[in-house]
C-alpha cells in the first residue's frame, strides 16, 4: 500500500443532491458529505461520473465547491472533478478548486473528440499545467473509457510526469480491467504516482501493488467496508471485509447505477428528494428498486445513521 498519498484510502464520487426543478441541493449534499466522512471515507469526489457532472453547467459547478466549503465541508477532503472538453473551462474550474483549497482536483480527457493523438492530449494537459500550475493544487487523471472512449495510456502518463513531475500526481481507473490499474501502479507507483481503482472490487489487490485507494460510486453506501479493507488490507480480516466488498458492488451494478445509489440514499434516509435525477437519467422503476434493494441487503451491510 503506498504511504503519505493525499487522497490515501476510500474516497467515494459522491452523489450530487437535487431539487425537484434539478437545481443543486448543496445543503443536501453537504449533509451526504458530513456522513461519508464519519463513515470511513478519507475523501470526496465531487462532481464527478456519479455525481452527474457533465449534466451540470460551469457556474453550477462553482457553486457546489464554493458551498460545501462554505458549508464546512473541509477543501483538502475534497477532490473534484474538473476536466471538461474546454480547455478554458478546465482551467477556470480547476483555478476554483485550488483557490478553495482543495489539494487536488480530477480531470477527464477532453472526451468530445474520439481517436485524438497522443501528442494532441499532451498538448492539451501541458496547457492546463502550464496555467494552473502555479496555483499548488495537483492533477489528477480520470481513466474512464467506457464514457469518454479516450483512454490514457502508458506512454502519456509517462510523458507528463516527465514534463511536470510534481504536478501530476495519481489517476482513477474505472476502466474496471485489473491488468490495466495493476498496469499503471507497476509502472509509476515507485514514483509516488497515486493509483486508484474505481472498480471495489480490485481495492484489496490494488493496495498490495502499492496502490492509494478506491474513488468509488458505491463508497456513497459501502464506505465502511471498504475503510476495513484499508485498514487491513494484508490480513485475514481484509480479505473477509473485501469479500462483502464485492458483493455491494455487484448488487448497486444489478440496475443503473446512479438512479440505484440514489435510490438506496433515499431508502436510508427516509427522504424521497434524494430521487430526483437529471435527464437523461431516470429514477428506476418499482421493480428496478425491490432487485437492488434485496441484493443489496443479501450483502449484509447496514448502514450508520444517517446525517
Amino acid at each position: 500500500m503506498m504511504k503519505n498519498a493525499l487522497y490515501g484510502g476510500v474516497n467515494a464520487a459522491v452523489l450530487s443532491a437535487m431539487c425537484a426543478d434539478y437545481s443543486i441541493d448543496i445543503d443536501r449534499m453537504a449533509a451526504h458529505c458530513r456522513w461519508l466522512l464519519a463513515n470511513g471515507c478519507n475523501g470526496l469526489g465531487i462532481l464527478g461520473t456519479t455525481g452527474e457532472a457533465n449534466s451540470i453547467g460551469i457556474d453550477e459547478r462553482i457553486e457546489v465547491m464554493e458551498g460545501l466549503v462554505e458549508r464546512g465541508i473541509p477543501a483538502a477532503k475534497l477532490l473534484p472533478g474538473t476536466g471538461t472538453p474546454a480547455l478554458t473551462d478546465t482551467v477556470k474550474l480547476t483555478r476554483v478548486a485550488a483557490k478553495l483549497g482543495c489539494r487536488g482536483a480530477l480531470l477527464l480527457p477532453p472526451f468530445f473528440y474520439k481517436n485524438p493523438s497522443d501528442d494532441g492530449l499532451f498538448a492539451y494537459f501541458s496547457e492546463v499545467a502550464q496555467r494552473v500550475g502555479a496555483d499548488g493544487i495537483k492533477i489528477y487523471l480520470y481513466h474512464f473509457p467506457a464514457q469518454s472512449a479516450v483512454p490514457f495510456g502508458i506512454d502519456l502518463i509517462g510523458r507528463l510526469l516527465k514534463a511536470y513531475p510534481t504536478l501530476f500526481k495519481g489517476i482513477k481507473d474505472s476502466s474496471g480491467d485489473w491488468s490495466n490499474t495493476r498496469g499503471y501502479a507497476d509502472h509509476f507507483a515507485k514514483d509516488g504516482f497515486e493509483v486508484y481503482a474505481g472498480d471495489d472490487s480490485l481495492l484489496q489487490n490494488l493496495l498490495a501493488a502499492d496502490g492509494a485507494g478506491c474513488i468509488t460510486a458505491a463508497s456513497n453506501v459501502n464506505c465502511a467496508i471498504g475503510a476495513q479493507v484499508y485498514a487491513n488490507w494484508d490480513n485475514a480480516m481484509g480479505a473477509a471485509a473485501q469479500t462483502t466488498l464485492t458483493a455491494t458492488r455487484k448488487a448497486v451494478t444489478t440496475v443503473p447505477l446512479i438512479p440505484g445509489l440514489k435510490a438506496l440514499k433515499a431508502r436510508h434516509t427516509g427522504d424521497a428528494t434524494w430521487l430526483n435525477i437529471r435527464p437523461p437519467h431516470m429514477p428506476l422503476t418499482a421493480e428496478q428498486e425491490a432487485k437492488l434493494f434485496a441484493a443489496f441487503d443479501a450483502s449484509g451491510v447496514q448502514l450508520a445513521k444517517a446525517a
